[in-house]
């Protein structure tokens, strides 16, 4: 967690505030650390830039959220677009 938050440039704080929001969960090495997927980095990355910006944290997780689902939804249309 620690090289996370540093690579991020956040508090440690911050990415377990993200964890009990349910943006992210890390999965959890054999002595109990945090290890963050590439995936999940960006995310956070993403919940950073929101904040920063003022955004609440929940209202950010949300954005997140819609986000991702948008770009799915985006992604599925364009590959039954090509399919037909």
């Amino acid at each position: 967690m620690g090289r996370a938050a540093e690579i991020l440039g956040v508090t440690q704080g911050f990415l377990r505030s993200l964890d009990e929001a349910k943006l992210i969960t890390p999965q959890r090495s054999p002595g109990g650390h945090r290890r963050y997927s590439r995936y999940q980095l960006r995310i956070a990355a993403r919940a950073r830039e929101l904040v920063d910006t003022g955004t609440p944290l929940d209202a950010a997780c949300r954005i997140i959220i819609l986000e991702d689902q948008l770009e799915e939804a985006l992604r599925i249309n364009a590959e039954l677009r090509k399919n037909s």
